[in-house]
């Protein structure tokens, strides 16, 4: 398992919801933890490893042992804004502004099978939905304001760049 980088267009569609959780959802979901710790992040999608399911793995302590596997997760409600920098995994060295609600209500599925419901603000609120927006197929780019947006441009030309000298184009 690897990170899929920004153009792969796994990046770009809506994933799956997860029908049932069997001990290969359960693997995959271990494997991401692992995954997401090695490159320093504080959440990461199925979609940002080109599994298009509706999984992800958040963990905004970026302490391990804090993670939450989030299964088809969505939010109920939110409240206030607020304008932060934000970074991906996917987008390696791309950083820029983007506006997200201070506070939210979401629910999800655990591991266990268990529907939850669960209220957060400042960073975890952010990151849930960072990567709810993963889920969606929505990249933090196209949060961003255009000013910021104009601002990464050459990063995110220098990705595609690499995709293509991988892909042999």
């Amino acid at each position: 398992m690897q990170i899929v980088y920004h153009p792969d267009p796994v990046l770009r569609r809506r994933a799956l919801p997860i029908a049932s959780i069997d001990d290969a959802v359960r693997a995959r979901a271990a494997e991401m933890i692992e995954l997401m710790h090695e490159a320093r992040g504080i959440g990461l999608a199925a979609p940002q490893v080109g599994w298009s399911q509706r999984l992800a793995i958040i963990c905004p302590s970026g302490d391990r042992g804090d993670e939450r596997v989030l299964i088809n997760p969505e939010i109920l409600e939110d409240d206030g804004e607020e304008t932060a920098e934000e970074g991906c995994l996917s987008f390696p060295k791309v950083f820029g502004n983007v506006a997200r609600a201070t506070w939210i209500r979401y629910a999800y599925t655990d591991l266990d099978g268990q529907r939850l419901e669960v209220e957060a603000e400042d960073l975890h609120a952010r990151v849930v939905q960072h990567e709810i927006d993963h889920l969606d197929g929505i990249v933090f780019t196209m949060r961003m304001s255009p000013a910021d947006r104009l601002g990464t441009k050459k990063a995110v030309r220098e990705l595609e760049k690499q995709a293509k000298a991988r892909d042999g184009r």
